[in-house]
């Protein structure tokens, strides 16, 4: 459930090396309380409020997105219009289910044809990209080092599979016509169910494999809550065999390569609804078109972000890969479907300018970090040598590592400055659909309390990492993501 997932932890440099002999504890690792001490990760314990929040999560996160989804489909996205028709008794909550479309064997064709081809194309196709593509990282790559001191590697051929994936796609629409190009939209709903089977079974699938036949031991955490657990994932890198890794498919697989599909599709149904495409529904396939295109294409500097770096794969992955994140991320085009908006010149130029700029920093502040670790920080920023906190951390099993805190360039600037461009390209999105309607813009509410929320847990967990290193960094980079307000 996670914009993409492209948040890094900390301003760390280069892959963390051990200066101390390579030893084992005969344990291994041990879960509970010692074994905390300079790791990092999700919670071993569990606080009142995480459990009321993942349970909260557990229970209305898939009705919110059944509630915006139908809104849409009954209301025209007025989110107001089926509470007020509840309330004065206009409908009840059977009539509104009642004309819900039910899961149909067209939509589960669909769905099992399109995760399947995902699988083969991650599983049974080495990347060539890189092989022509100047700078671009492709093929067998290594990860981050895990808690347990583990380094996994994995095929990097996400962007082979978008371009097939669209060219596919193209090929069908304007020589093939073996199906309609809207007929995403117009299975929708359908597809939301096949969705949520593949969430939720995916979901129950890696906590009982965490549990019974887990791919590490030493990177499984237990709390003895079984919500979080099944929420936040007992299993670090789950896999099946040597290559297929739960958390890099499903991150960017069924999600972000439908993403861009999703936006095509709503633009064919604008076409065929209307006779034309509007300039708000083209900004927002551009716009977000790029931010996927930038994820492909950076998918080896994404092995470096939170979501491989620390997250445990759970439901919360899981699920909100398949159902949150195509669903809501989408909102935009399904409202533009619905409320055909045609902007103004200058103003559709102004939403692409902040668009761009958010996107600018977003990635330029990211390559800075990157080119910072790959060279140890041996290179310029902004065209000085950066400035560095020198730190130190200690992995699961007793290795004390060093590593670098970057305090140059973006990164000088506000401790999160990525997520400030993040937080820019997010509302472009939404300014592009006009302000009739609050429905396209839950995205970037929903990103401000998310971003605002991992800045918390990624210094959290920073701090926990790094002690008293971290204070130092703080103290010279004093603010998170606006410098002089937060």
């Amino acid at each position: 459930m996670k914009p993409l997932g492209k948040r890094l932890e900390g301003p760390m440099a280069a892959k963390p090396q051990s200066n101390d002999p390579q030893t084992k504890s005969p344990g291994n690792i041990t879960f509970g309380k010692a074994a905390t001490q300079g790791q990092w990760g999700r919670a071993w314990e569990v606080d009142w409020f995480s459990l009321a929040s993942v349970i909260f999560l557990l229970l209305f996160a898939p009705f919110i997105v059944y509630y915006f989804i139908m809104a849409c489909d009954q209301y025209s996205c007025s989110l107001t219009a089926p509470l007020a028709d509840i309330v004065t008794g206009r409908a009840r909550l059977s009539d509104i289910w009642a004309k819900t479309p039910p899961v149909t064997t067209k939509a589960a064709q669909i769905y099992v044809a399109w995760v399947t081809f995902q699988v083969l194309l991650y599983m049974l196709l080495p990347d060539f990209c890189h092989k022509f593509l100047p700078g671009y990282v492709g093929g067998v790559q290594e990860g981050a080092m895990t808690p347990a001191g583990i380094v996994n590697k994995y095929e990097i051929n996400g962007l082979q599979a978008w371009l097939i994936t669209h060219l596919l796609w193209f090929v069908n629409c304007y020589l093939l016509a073996c199906f309609s190009p809207t007929v995403i939209f117009d299975n929708w709903i359908p597809l939301l169910w096949c969705a949520n089977i593949l969430g939720y079974a995916v979901s129950t699938f890696a906590m009982i494999k965490g549990y019974f036949f887990p791919t590490d031991a030493r990177d499984c955490k237990f709390t003895g809550n079984f919500f979080y657990n099944y929420m936040m994932g007992v299993e670090f890198n789950p896999r099946i065999g040597k290559w297929f890794d739960f958390k890099l498919f499903f991150n960017g697989r069924p999600g972000i390569v439908a993403w861009t599909l999703i936006n095509l599709s709503f633009a064919a149904k604008q076409q065929e609804l209307y006779g034309y495409v509007t300039n708000s529904m083209v900004l927002v396939n551009v716009l977000q078109a790029i931010y996927v295109l930038d994820f492909f294409w950076n998918e080896t500097w994404y092995l470096k972000t939170i979501d491989i770096c620390h997250d445990h794969f759970g439901w919360y992955l899981g699920w909100g890969d398949c159902v949150w994140l195509p669903y809501l991320y989408t909102l935009q085009g399904l409202y533009l479907v619905y409320h055909p908006v045609q902007l103004p010149t200058r103003y559709s130029l102004g939403v692409l300018l902040l668009g761009l700029l958010g996107y600018y920093i977003f990635r330029m502040a990211n390559h800075q970090k990157d080119l910072f670790r790959r060279t140890d920080g041996r290179c310029l920023i902004w065209g000085r040598k950066p400035k560095v906190i020198e730190c130190s951390f200690t992995s699961a099993d007793k290795q004390k590592h060093h590593s670098k805190l970057l305090v140059s360039g973006f990164w000088g600037v506000a401790r999160h400055f990525n997520y400030t461009g993040d937080l820019m390209g997010s509302l472009a999105y939404c300014l592009a659909c006009g302000g009739d309607h609050l429905l396209p813009y839950f995205y970037i509410i929903y990103m401000a309390v998310l971003l605002t929320h991992r800045c918390l847990r990624d210094e959290h967990r920073c701090a926990s990492k790094y002690g008293r290193d971290w204070e130092r960094y703080t103290a010279a980079v004093p603010y998170r993501l606006l410098p002089g307000i937060f």
